[in-house]
């Protein structure tokens, strides 16, 4: 990650956070209080951005219903983390109990790169390197059922000799995770991930580009 140059980029940063917890916050909280929360969340992402760029925070209103209400599709990651063996590291999600490659949401602060590679950390225990972009997907064209406009960046990810640990994540989210040949696939593999894993060993075998929708 480069160094922050200043103190107001700094503070921009953390502003551009502290939006998209709101952001998403407002989208899915389920009781007023929650709501409440975020609300007051998003005055003070308002007011750093008012400090950070020397406006008045009145003018900068109107931004709530665009900016700050993160209106453009979501930007999620996956790691295609594949070893030398030719095995690609999947998990059994909880929510639906199909097998995927580990992956979420990419954070502010963070490249994806950084992001797909901390999802496969949390999710599996496995370290991993991000090695190559294997595509970019449009979540309505690849089988993904959410209800959520998504953008899916698949990265294909190499593990770290000696790199894992324990999965921080819960089992809320996670079931189970092993390793699968190409030719050895689950069955019940999630929807959105059954087109884009056959892409990720391309990728691994150094016979594609990255994938875009057209």
């Amino acid at each position: 990650m480069k160094p922050i140059s200043s103190l107001a980029q700094q503070l921009a940063l953390w502003a551009d956070q502290l939006r998209d917890i709101s952001a998403l916050g407002l989208r899915f909280s389920q009781t007023i209080y929650d709501r409440e929360h975020y609300q007051a969340i998003q005055d003070m992402a308002l007011d750093m951005f008012a400090l950070t760029t020397d406006t008045p925070a009145a003018e900068l209103e109107p931004l709530r219903s665009t900016v700050l209400s993160r209106p453009t599709p979501f930007a999620v990651g996956d790691a295609a983390v594949i070893n030398e063996a030719g095995e690609i590291l999947l998990i059994r999600r909880a929510d639906n109990g199909r097998w995927a490659m580990p992956g979420g949401a990419l954070e502010v602060g963070e490249t994806p790169a950084q992001g797909v590679v901390r999802e496969a950390l949390e999710e599996t225990g496995v370290r991993a390197e991000a090695v190559q972009l294997v595509g970019v997907y449009d979540s309505r064209l690849c089988g993904s059922v959410t209800a959520h406009h998504l953008y899916q960046l698949v990265f294909l990810c190499k593990p770290l000799s000696g790199g894992s640990s324990e999965p921080a994540s819960h089992a809320q989210e996670v079931l189970d995770t092993g390793w699968f040949a190409e030719e050895a696939l689950p069955d019940d593999l999630d929807p959105g991930h059954r087109g884009r894993i056959p892409d990720a060993f391309r990728a691994w075998r150094g016979k594609a580009l990255a994938y875009f929708d057209r």
